[in-house]
């Protein structure tokens, strides 16, 4: 028992990372990585001894997701909170990498949250396409096309983003 919580603890880290992008908001991140903890532990019997916990936490953690997106759609409330107030204060960019870092994350946020999901655990969590539609609960088929889209959708939004900060504002 204790070495199957210890397994669950090392994946801490990655389950804040897939909680960070998935919600803006990073007391909403802690607390769905809670939810997901709590959910785990109650049900620490249904993990097979032997196989890596991170499957099983992803996709407790996704479900989890899907239902607060629910209930919100419900509620009729804003999906997205807003930014806190230290990431609202514009800073000087130090470097190049920096900014061109921070776009990614503000594309990604921008698209929807089942294509967000689906690049996130196959192309950061890198998990296998057949295991990420295990997770997420879809059919490969579906994964790969939300993966497509999200894919050009970023790809548009990145785009704009370099488009317009090449231009210029000249003031007579």
């Amino acid at each position: 028992m204790d070495e199957k919580k210890a397994a669950i603890l090392g994946e801490i880290p990655r389950l804040r990372r897939y909680a960070r992008s998935l919600l803006r908001d990073r007391d909403s991140a802690d607390d769905l990585v809670q939810d997901c903890l709590e959910r785990a532990l109650m049900r620490l019997d249904n993990w097979q001894t032997g196989e890596s916990p991170r499957r099983w936490l992803f996709t407790i953690m996704h479900h989890l997701f899907i239902d607060q997106m629910r209930k919100v759609n419900r509620r009729g409330e804003a999906a997205m909170l807003p930014l806190e107030a230290g990431e609202a204060v514009a800073q000087p960019a130090e470097q190049l990498d920096g900014i061109a870092s921070r776009e990614i994350i503000d594309a990604l946020q921008a698209i929807s949250p089942d294509r967000r999901a689906a690049l996130v655990m196959v192309a950061i969590e890198g998990f296998s396409y057949a295991e990420a539609a295990n997770m997420l609960g879809v059919p490969a088929g579906t994964l790969m096309s939300r993966i497509a889209r999200g894919r050009e959708e970023l790809r548009g939004l990145l785009d704009d983003t370099a488009r317009r900060r090449a231009i210029r504002i000249v003031e007579k």
